[in-house]
């Protein structure tokens, strides 16, 4: 089959097509024949030389942590239209998981928008759940454009809260359309977002975002980062745990499926583009989501 792999950790130059044996579902599995496969920082990272915790990788080396295509072999029927998660393995042509960690895809959902729908949605819910969003509070989003800011935004318009999104002046409506309140970056954004209050944040920035976030709520346990983990155990602040799902994967799928939950995808490359794909990652703000597509 064909993977993007690579063999040694680096750039996205490393990254290479190679012809890599073909993977067979055993007793609880699935093996899926990839149609779309998400792009995410997370995949710049393993290629850059980060391991999963738990994980011991082998050589030549496939990232990606979610995909959607359609099962070929193993414990659900031939020809089903899934979307799941793993930890990496997922671009590449066929990719074997076990069938818990997969759900059906919604026919309203394209396979682009199914390849990178998992790791957004579910992270975005997670952190909700994690900093016990309520109806009436008002949620400030840090990089409200991105895919995790995306679904975040409209998970907690969904649970009643108001939402203040922080963006590039380029996204400034597209978050209106989300249902957000929007505010540019840059100078003089505490004054901006202070004036509109703030009881939680989820911080998808880091660094003067997540300063920002101190100074506006005092009560760390509800401030949660997605990219600060190295500094989140000292600020007493909370970051994204584990909590991916077929279940809740499922709930956000009808979510998208009945029109309460957009999803945006920004580009989808061929996979034979990969290498440009990371790149874009690793250097674009703008929003929604990166995608490799298999066919």
């Amino acid at each position: 089959m064909k993977a993007v792999a690579f063999t040694e950790f680096g750039g996205p130059e490393v990254l290479r097509v190679l012809d890599l044996p073909e993977p067979h579902a055993g007793p609880g599995e699935v093996r899926v024949r990839v149609k779309a496969a998400g792009v995410q920082p997370y995949d710049a990272a393993v290629r850059a030389g980060w391991e999963p915790p738990g994980l011991t990788l082998g050589w030549p080396r496939v990232p990606g942590n979610e995909f959607a295509g359609i099962v070929d072999e193993g414990d659900l029927p031939a020809g089903t239209e899934v979307l799941g998660f793993t930890a990496v393995r997922a671009a590449a042509e066929y990719i074997v998981v076990p069938a818990t960690d997969v759900t059906p895809k919604p026919a309203e959902m394209p396979w682009e928008v199914a390849g990178g729908f998992t790791a957004g949605t579910q992270t975005a819910s997670i952190a909700l759940e994690a900093l016990q969003v309520k109806e009436g509070e008002t949620l400030l989003v840090h990089g409200a454009a991105g895919s995790v800011g995306t679904a975040a935004v409209q998970l907690a318009r969904l649970r009643g809260a108001t939402v203040i999104g922080t963006a590039s002046e380029a996204n400034q409506d597209y978050l209106r359309e989300l249902g957000a309140t929007p505010v540019v970056y840059g100078e003089g954004l505490k004054d901006r977002v202070a004036s509109l209050g703030v009881d939680v944040v989820l911080d998808g920035a880091g660094g003067p975002a997540l300063d920002l976030s101190l100074e506006l709520v005092k009560d760390r346990s509800r401030i949660l980062t997605l990219v600060e983990h190295g500094r989140a155990a000292d600020l007493g602040v909370l970051v994204s745990k584990s909590g991916r799902s077929a279940a809740r994967l499922a709930e956000l799928a009808a979510l998208y499926a009945k029109g309460d939950l957009r999803f945006h995808v920004r580009r989808a490359y061929p996979y034979t583009e990969a290498a440009a794909a990371h790149r874009e990652i690793e250097t674009g703000h703008g929003r929604g989501k990166i995608v490799l597509t298999f066919s």
